[in-house]
């Protein structure tokens, strides 16, 4: 059996990732903070017959990280396919955004990709084997209003997931990102301020420059969860370095 790592796995996209993954009969351990919601999905995944390690991690310090992708491999075996899919968004407009935001912002969008990626990348380099997936955002490749900090890091952790996939694309390893846009979840509807929100982050916000979703309707998590296994799996074998952009066409391609 294959072993997944996913980082950021008690969030409403890396749950969803790491249930399609046990659903495909990979082990898979669950890296995210020391939360409720961790253990909970853990029960919940090893009720359904997936072998499963909940492990208590910050993405953001790297002395746990690497506690973290020992652990993993000690009881699950070697890592083959790795999805940081932690993240945080603080919105804010930059004149009144405080230091601290943005700092912590920083350091788990784009510092913890880096640290779990190196990590886990030193493992599979000497196995000459493995996958890696960001989950990064549209916003790392288009401005929004008050998402700068947000669109910043993203942007950082695709750049950085590219980069680790052309030093190691020598020994077999592939390296992609995928980039959602509006997708219902928590972190989604946090930002949401009202009871017509949701329609309007569908139909656009002129005033924000943003022109909506032309499929008409806001991702759900399966969405995206798709897209990682897609670029995880041997059918996208000869794939690395790529952006695969699952937004209903919110950046018209960009």
């Amino acid at each position: 059996m294959s072993v997944a790592l996913v980082t950021g796995a008690a969030g409403g996209i890396g749950s969803e990732i790491a249930r399609a993954l046990v659903e495909s009969e990979k082990a898979v351990a669950l890296v995210d903070r020391g939360i409720p919601a961790l253990w909970d999905l853990a029960e919940k995944l090893d009720a359904a017959g997936g072998r499963v390690l909940a492990v208590a991690a910050d993405v953001a310090v790297p002395e746990e990280v690497a506690a973290a992708v020992a652990r993993t491999e000690a009881v699950l075996g070697p890592v083959d396919a790795l999805v940081n899919a932690a993240g945080i968004l603080q919105h804010g407009r930059i004149e009144e955004m405080a230091e601290l935001d943005w700092a912590t912002t920083l350091a788990v969008n784009a510092g913890g990709v880096f640290h779990v990626c190196q990590a886990v990348a030193r493992r599979m380099q000497s196995r000459r084997r493995g996958a890696i997936v960001t989950v990064s955002s549209n916003a790392a490749t288009t401005p929004r209003i008050g998402m700068s900090a947000y669109a910043a890091s993203k942007a950082a952790a695709s750049m950085l997931t590219r980069c680790l996939g052309l030093e190691l694309a020598e020994y077999g390893i592939r390296c992609n990102v995928v980039a959602p846009g509006s997708t219902a979840t928590p972190m989604l509807t946090a930002l949401f301020d009202g009871s017509d929100a949701e329609r309007a982050t569908i139909d656009g916000v002129p005033q924000d420059f943003r022109i909506g979703i032309p499929l008409g309707r806001i991702a759900r998590p399966s969405d995206i969860a798709d897209a990682v296994l897609f670029l995880l799996s041997d059918e996208a074998r000869h794939i690395t370095m790529q952006q695969l952009t699952v937004d209903g066409g919110a950046t018209l391609g960009a």
